[in-house]
């Protein structure tokens, strides 16, 4: 019995625990994507459709592809992250997945962050910040002062990814 749970923890912590690696996604023969690509050529675009077209529902052992939320029109962070981010990338932008975990909740969020013009816009959830900050850790503590403020969480560390989910930066709150 006790490897039975030891194995199911496992198989839990390697299924959610980490955000979907757009290396492996190739693109569906769906005239509908594929048009879709052509249309969501900014960040901005690509949230604005999430808006429109996705709703919030908890995906605790899954992190769906761009193309399965796309189908599914159902997600949380990490896969309201990845979508836009697919977008952007394949449009050249520089992004960046930031992942947020706090000190006083046992869940982690996640944000994109995207290089617009020299400078740093990001999206959380379904929702484009146009904010245009010089670097990356201004993004991250605006997002967890208004964490903060709604939710009451504080964050104690994030880890920067870049968009083939390598470490850029790992930052410990002090």
């Amino acid at each position: 019995m006790k490897k039975i749970i030891f194995f199911i923890i496992i198989l839990i912590s390697l299924t959610g625990c980490s955000p979907y690696n757009l290396n492996y996604f190739t693109l569906p023969d769906d005239a509908g994507f594929l048009t879709l690509i052509k249309e969501l050529n900014t960040p901005e675009k690509a949230c604005l459709y999430m808006v429109d077209n996705f709703t919030y529902e908890e995906h605790i052992l899954k992190v769906l592809s761009p193309y399965e939320l796309y189908i599914i029109k159902k997600g949380d962070c990490d896969d309201f992250a990845k979508f836009p981010q697919f977008f952007a990338n394949y449009y050249n932008y520089e992004t960046y997945l930031v992942r947020i975990y706090y000190s006083n909740y046992p869940y982690k969020h996640y944000i994109m962050i995207y290089e617009e013009n020299g400078l740093y816009n990001f999206s959380d959830n379904q929702y484009y910040f146009s904010v245009n900050y010089d670097n990356i850790p201004d993004i991250v503590r605006l997002d967890n002062q208004w964490h903060y403020d709604y939710y009451g969480h504080i964050w104690s560390k994030y880890i920067i990814y870049d968009y083939w989910n390598n470490i850029v930066e790992t930052v410990y709150n002090k």
